[in-house]
């Protein structure tokens, strides 16, 4: 998948040597587009400009290339409009108030934030009125399984965490800070997360590798009363199920009678399975590298052990090919190319494909669509992208305003379900089966939904004003 972007190029021409229309030809032939050109120095013998060029590829270092190459041209400088915006990070704190005079520096520090400091000691449960704490979510990664990077360590992780931290702010009003942590010990991360815990209202566990993701996670909802989430999880398999039960009703087809095939068997493609079933789902295959997972098989990943258990029900043998022959709907969440149109055509009238993986889906969009009723991606550049932001600022507003003691299997089917009813029925066709990021419907349905649910299983210590408003 490619990725447009704007490059600006600081550039110094000789007239002797060159002209303006060299520069333009030499952009073109590298498949840029000049879209603005600024004089900043006019000379009698140089001039030096600068070339706003959009390119389609981020990664393209051919039109720098080519110009760098030219007689008479001279590169100064580069930046692109992704780099540019996250120059000094993407986030800030701000105080929610100035402080002006001694009165004011007297209220928020010493001496009186002391009596403030002693109502908390006396009741902790206080933090959640008296300081910032109902309001935030620690963004925990060790910068291990990064987007589609890999293992590229926390440093790197930052710019990723801080976009989350945007998201939060921007669709949930959330404070989430970005906490990149220099250990892939899983007992460290969990005693740090612990650790810093009374900080924060919420945890969203986010880019760590499988199968520690799992450990990492069940060992902090054991053992923290405040909602722990990881996102790669649970935020995926959340949306894949609200844009299924969509798509499912596009094609009359029901979750209880469908041959399910979820491919990519790590974070993800478990928490898929597992909600799956919890929704109805009655005939799931579950493939990785080594097949379809079989219960006849002994597992050394022990997520990988109970899926076995639950899945495959007709016992099929074999990969990728096998599993999809009569599939009426394909999930995955492995790698770009690994679906042919051969195998689409060997599923069941009526098919259902979600070809999630990023950057590059399992199969490109055009060459599958012939062949599919209801196609969704992870792209945002075709319909019915299956994106975690329709999950977690909803989640989480949701969980942090009853107070949540965990995110429990209620509250993601509740989510699931909010999502899916964005899509109001006159509305629903091939096409849109899931709501766009942007819709501002999605996260208050998922709060009220994760809210109601929290209630009804007892999870919630807080009962907000305007659901208490709603049930009288």
């Amino acid at each position: 998948m490619s990725i447009a972007t704007t490059m600006i190029i600081r550039l110094e021409i000789r007239k002797s040597e060159a002209s303006f229309g060299d520069v333009a030809s030499g952009i073109a032939a590298a498949g840029g587009d000049i879209v603005a050109i600024d004089v900043i120095r006019a000379g009698k013998d140089v001039t030096t400009r600068d070339i706003t060029v959009n390119v389609q590829d981020a990664g393209n270092e051919e039109v720098v290339n080519i110009l760098s190459n030219m007689s008479g041209i001279k590169v100064i400088n580069v930046s692109d409009s992704t780099f540019l915006a996250h120059i000094g990070g993407k986030i800030e704190i701000t105080p929610k108030m100035r402080i002006k005079n001694r009165e004011d520096l007297s209220q928020v520090y010493t001496p009186g934030v002391a009596r403030v400091s002693m109502a908390i000691a006396h009741d902790p449960s206080k933090a959640y009125s008296l300081t910032m704490k109902r309001n935030t979510v620690a963004v925990v990664t060790d910068g291990t399984a990064v987007l589609g990077l890999g293992d590229i360590g926390p440093e790197a992780a930052m710019p990723v965490m801080e976009g989350k931290a945007m998201l939060f702010k921007q669709l949930a009003g959330i404070d989430a800070f970005p906490l990149c942590l220099n250990t892939k010990n899983a007992d460290e991360i969990v005693n740090i997360v612990k650790a810093i815990s009374p900080g924060f209202g919420g945890i969203n566990l986010e880019d760590i590798s499988s199968p520690r993701c799992f450990d990492i996670e069940q060992r902090l909802v054991a053992e923290l009363d405040i909602p722990v989430f990881h996102d790669d999880q649970h935020g995926t398999a959340v949306v894949a199920l609200a844009g299924l039960l969509n798509a499912l009703k596009v094609v009359g087809k029901t979750i209880g009678n469908v041959r399910i095939v979820v491919v990519g068997i790590g974070a993800a493609g478990v928490s898929i399975c597992n909600l799956l079933l919890a929704a109805g789902a009655q005939n799931i295959s579950a493939v990785d590298r080594e097949g379809i997972l079989s219960r006849e098989i002994h597992y050394d990943n022990a997520e990988w052990q109970k899926l076995a258990a639950l899945t495959n029900p007709t016992g099929i043998v074999g990969g990728l090919q096998e599993a999809m022959l009569g599939a009426d709907v394909f999930i995955g969440v492995s790698g770009g190319g690994i679906l042919s149109v051969d195998h689409l055509k060997s599923m069941a009238p009526d098919n259902i494909v979600f070809a999630m993986a990023n950057p590059s889906p399992e199969i490109e969009p055009d060459l599958a669509e012939p062949h599919v009723r209801v196609l969704a991606t992870g792209r945002s550049d075709y319909p019915n992208q299956i994106n975690n932001v329709l999950c977690f600022p909803g989640i989480f507003r949701g969980a942090l305003d009853c107070r949540a003691r965990t995110v429990n299997l209620e509250m993601k089917l509740a989510a699931a379900r909010a999502i899916a009813s964005v899509v109001l029925e006159d509305e629903l066709n091939e096409q849109y089966i899931i709501p766009s990021i942007f819709n501002e419907k999605v996260v208050e349905h998922v709060r009220l939904a994760v809210i109601e649910a929290a209630i009804a299983t007892d999870m919630a210590r807080r009962i907000p004003p305007d659901i208490a408003d709603r049930e009288k």
